[in-house]
């Protein structure tokens, strides 16, 4: 990490990314948004909300687009949860540039109201045994890395995986023809700021002309250079991308596994 970096303030805060359009949620998603589809009587999100508040974040930042009006409405300014409350502010990708900017776009556009290194996670995954660790932040801080991935065994719908795990416990950007297991992104991480400028992409500070732009090229780039940590998440996760995964996890318990 550069002399220049700032030294981030723990805990860190926490980008919840919900902007997406949710197309394959249809027709549950055509009048709410998919973070806030319910599961076990609560929004998707609120799970985040409550892990992220049991590891002592105070501030997350959460991205909106489609039907974010509802989501803003939905939580307010602030999120109460037993081990106190979390300030929530709102970057409006809608309102701002009349789209959603993709996964990149929305951080870099979201970067002015988090500092120099944070969680990420989508708002449209349930995973309920994730740890928001402070543990795993300070390591992260002391590391060189741009990112830490969690990554989970591959999912029926998407059984080609996404990346290597090394062991050495960096993520590899395996050409199709390796041999080797690969997992997939869990799309949850801890991210520094600094992957988000040059010479990683060309995206302007705080994206203010709304650059649509994905994030596994950058990560990509970066793990070529050796600078993409990743850990495996065994617990209970579900990428909630369509109408079944949805009814699936809802007919078990809660605390089921």
């Amino acid at each position: 990490m550069s002399d220049l970096t700032p030294t981030p303030t723990l805990p860190i805060p926490a980008l919840l990314l919900a902007a997406g359009r949710g197309e394959r949620m249809r027709p549950l998603t055509d009048h709410t948004p998919k973070p806030l589809l319910r599961v076990h009587d609560q929004p998707l999100l609120a799970w985040h909300l409550q892990a992220l508040g049991q590891a002592g974040c105070a501030r997350v930042v959460i991205n909106t687009a489609w039907l974010g009006e509802q989501i803003q409405s939905h939580f307010g300014a602030g999120f109460d949860h037993p081990q106190g409350h979390i300030a929530l502010r709102y970057s409006d990708e809608a309102a701002d540039f009349g789209r959603a900017l993709e996964t990149a776009g929305g951080m870099a556009r979201a970067l002015p109201l988090l500092g120099p290194v944070f969680w990420l996670a989508a708002g449209d995954v349930f995973a309920p045994d994730f740890v928001f660790d402070p543990a795993a932040v300070a390591r992260f801080v002391a590391s060189p890395a741009l990112a830490h991935l969690w990554l989970v065994p591959n999912p029926a719908h998407n059984p080609r995986g996404d990346f290597g795990l090394s062991e050495a416990g960096l993520a590899l950007n395996l050409p199709p023809e390796a041999s080797g297991p690969r997992y997939t992104y869990s799309t949850i991480g801890l991210f520094r700021a600094e992957l988000l400028g040059a010479p990683w992409t060309d995206l302007s500070p705080g994206n203010p002309r709304g650059a649509v732009a994905a994030l596994a090229p950058l990560l990509r780039q970066a793990m070529d250079q050796g600078r993409v940590s990743a850990s495996l998440y065994h617990g209970r996760w579900t990428d909630v991308g369509t109408p079944e995964r949805l009814a699936e996890l809802n007919r078990v318990p809660a605390s089921g596994t």
